[in-house]
């Protein structure tokens, strides 16, 4: 597997964005889009724990993805103020996401505003989330294909990015946007394709965002506790018609299968992301 680092820029126009970025699907990090936000002052763990602490959130552990009645299913609830509290000191497996806490409190939506770098943004969709020190994403693909930008706040998330010509090397697993990867610690004797494997990797910090390509793979990790904001864009009608695709495959077949299979239906994926993954490591060795 090799990486290259991520670039940052500031100061980018949006026909440089465009031109270097968006149209050739780089990802980037830029260092000052969201510098004139209120959120990236404003949004702490004080500010959020004196505010929103009484609202009860669903966390999510590690066995997100494992096959069964629990399959993507919340770990547990917690106070958010309480659950601010252990992310902030000290290192937890529990992140909280697939919880839009705009719903809860909608006038968070006035500490920021759609960046003007590019058009097309869903002004209806956005999320936060939130993770422990030590915790981590999975590696998988946004399931709605959009373009995603990532602002972070206070704290560091270390980012792992990979092309999506590169899913078949990565072991991706059929009906789904995941593969079963550990990318800090690739067993090329297990998963020998990975040695085939180019991408990007940075580390974002605070004020910083991420431009992450429609259907790029991206592995995160919570270097510190923290908490990040996604906002989303579509700038043509084929992310729009993967995205349909996805959500019917994920939540029909995927989703399922795995309650009429269990432990089958997840062997089998991991089965057949491993020919799918020869198949495409005899091309590179060919090539």
């Amino acid at each position: 597997m090799k990486l290259q680092p991520i670039e940052k820029r500031e100061g980018l126009t949006s026909e440089e964005f465009r031109d270097e970025y968006l149209l050739p699907r780089k990802p980037v990090i830029f260092k000052d889009l969201i510098k004139d936000w209120p959120a990236t002052d404003k949004w702490t763990f004080d500010w959020f724990r004196k505010n929103y602490g009484h609202l009860e959130v669903p966390l999510f552990g590690n066995d997100f993805h494992d096959a069964g009645k629990h399959y993507m299913a919340s770990k547990r609830k917690m106070k958010f103020g309480d659950y601010l509290t252990l992310i902030e000191n000290e290192p937890t497996e529990l992140r909280m996401f697939l919880y839009n806490i705009f719903d809860h409190a909608p006038e968070l939506v006035n500490d920021f505003s759609m960046p003007d770098i590019i058009n097309g943004w869903n002004k209806r969709y956005y999320y936060m989330f939130f993770g422990g020190q030590g915790s981590s994403v999975n590696l998988h693909y946004d399931i709605d294909c959009s373009h995603v930008f990532l602002s972070q706040f206070q704290t560091k998330k270390k980012v792992y990015l990979f092309a999506p010509n590169q899913g078949e090397l990565l072991y991706h697993q059929p009906f789904t946007v995941k593969s079963q990867m550990d990318v800090n610690n690739p067993d090329y004797e297990k998963y020998p394709a990975l040695k085939y494997v180019e991408g990007l990797t940075g580390t974002l910090e605070h004020g910083e965002t991420l431009f992450m390509p429609s259907q790029y793979w991206h592995h995160m990790e919570y270097v510190e506790g923290g908490f990040g904001l996604a906002l989303r864009a579509y700038t043509d009608w084929t992310m729009l018609a993967g995205a349909a695709k996805n959500l019917a495959t994920h939540f029909v077949i995927d989703k399922g299968l795995n309650k009429i299979m269990g432990e089958r239906w997840s062997h089998w994926k991991k089965e057949k992301a491993r020919e799918n993954a020869q198949h495409a490591m005899q091309k590179m060795e060919l090539a």
